[in-house]
């Protein structure tokens, strides 16, 4: 039997409704090429906007039929490039998201409750999706890879804005930071595995998990929860965690060890496949005074060094800070959550306030004391800051502001090379939207006259 592309198909319905044996199963939005968007695709990603608290807009509906009318385009192009994508690929990314939607549900039982299904289902559902989406990336970052901006492309992007529209930007600073966190020793630490050890051996003697859990575990996430952690896969838990956690079966449980968390033993309680249910209980090391004395002294003779010049600031930083982050970055801070662009130039109100309190009054080139700190996840060091440049407020300018303009000319050329690209391809592809859609302003590129589109 020939086969009927699906365009000869819709030719045959129109763009309407898909039927079979006079019910109506489902309704064709758009079509690109031989490929079809489903108002129920459209429908559900609006439902899951709204879900997340947004007010109803029928021009979201709108953009998500246009994203998913250019991902079509990226994805068939890809097929022609032969432009693939790896399975691992695709299970971190659906690994990611998953851990994504868990912890924004409150746990996993939670999401598979407002599922409806198990979230091993839900992970097979989406991968076609999913790898769809990476090809679309991928595809896109083709178009792109060679786009690069000279420097007289920066000035004629700059010199287009209007003198009295440009952009104000505030004091800008770049600051440095070494850190070290106390670390306990052998004995130190014997006090607080040997506390774990003695409720594991009440667990083994027949005491409740989840009792002791509730009791002394230092897990504020999963003490309440009885030590449940609901079910992960290997990308989610620390090294050392995963490890005993994919080596043991259900009911068993783990002799007490070390991550960078602290102390714990983990009891397997179900398998599903790649993945584990599991409860623990931690007990987290506190700092000794001697710990602290020790690494006091540690950081004093760092900064003694670097401000007597006789140990470069970025030499110092990648030899003896504990931030990992910093540390192979020069010591210095980075502002922005983009790999790609992020900058060590940071506006002074978006600092840390207890950082801008303590360089507010410093000149630029010195360096703050060693003082006791608390980052963000609680954990007590000791730090000193090193401010290296200072911008005043002003008006955007090349002179000062070069990186940050070229960036923007950089994107400005990116999206323009896209645009380009979507609009040669539109006139070779055949495009057709459900007319429900021709109100959308931002879809009035996509749609055809009935006699153009035909041809």
């Amino acid at each position: 039997m020939k086969r009927v592309s699906i365009l000869m198909l819709l030719s045959f319905f129109g763009l309407t409704t898909i039927y079979a044996q006079d019910k109506v199963v489902e309704k064709v939005v758009a079509v690109v090429g031989d490929n079809i968007i489903l108002k129920s695709e459209v429908d559900q990603q609006y439902a899951q906007y709204l879900q997340q608290g947004n007010k109803e807009d029928e021009n979201t509906k709108c953009l998500f039929l246009q994203n998913m009318l250019s991902q079509k385009l990226l994805t068939q192009q890809a097929v022609l490039d032969s432009i693939t994508v790896t399975e691992d690929d695709i299970d971190n990314e659906v690994n990611r998201r998953m851990r994504v939607m868990v912890s924004r549900a409150g746990g996993q039982e939670k999401l598979e409750e407002f599922l409806g299904r198990s979230v091993i289902q839900y992970k097979d559902e989406i991968r076609a999706d999913i790898q769809e989406i990476l090809v679309a990336q991928k595809m896109q970052a083709k178009i792109t890879e060679k786009v690069e901006v000279t420097p007289l492309e920066v000035q004629r992007y700059f010199d287009k804005f209007p003198k009295d529209s440009l952009p104000q930007f505030n004091t800008e600073v770049e600051v440095g930071e070494i850190i070290t966190y106390p670390e306990l020793n052998k004995k130190e630490k014997e006090f607080y595995k040997d506390k774990a050890e003695a409720l594991r051996l009440r667990i083994k003697g027949g005491e409740s998990f989840s009792t002791l859990a509730r009791l002394y575990s230092q897990d504020p996430g999963s003490a309440k929860e009885g030590g449940d952690l609901g079910f992960f896969d290997r990308q989610t838990m620390a090294k050392e965690f995963t490890s005993w956690a994919f080596k043991l079966k259900p009911g068993e449980i783990s002799p007490v060890f070390e991550t960078e968390f602290g102390f714990h033993f983990l009891e397997v309680t179900e398998r599903r496949g790649e993945q584990v249910r599991a409860r623990h209980i931690l007990i987290i090391p506190e700092n000794t005074t001697a710990a602290l004395d020790r690494i006091k002294i540690k950081i004093d003779s760092v900064y003694e060094k670097v401000k007597a010049s006789k140990m470069d600031f970025s030499a110092a930083a990648s030899l003896y800070s504990d931030d990992k982050e910093s540390k192979y970055n020069g010591g210095m801070m980075l502002n922005g959550q983009n790999v790609n662009s992020r900058t060590t130039f940071i506006p002074t109100d978006q600092l840390d306030p207890k950082v801008f309190l303590t360089i507010d009054t410093m000149k630029v080139g010195a360096y703050s004391t060693p003082a006791l700190f608390t980052d963000a996840r609680g954990k007590t060091g000791y730090r000193f800051l090193y401010l290296k440049s200072k911008i005043p407020p002003h008006t955007a300018n090349l002179d000062q502001d070069l990186p940050k303009i070229k960036d923007a000319a950089y994107e400005d050329k990116i999206n323009a090379t896209v645009s380009q690209w979507f609009d040669k391809r539109r006139q070779s592809t055949y495009v057709k939207l459900d007319k429900e859609y021709y109100s959308c302003e931002i879809l009035k590129d996509w749609i055809t006259e009935p006699d153009t589109a035909s041809k």
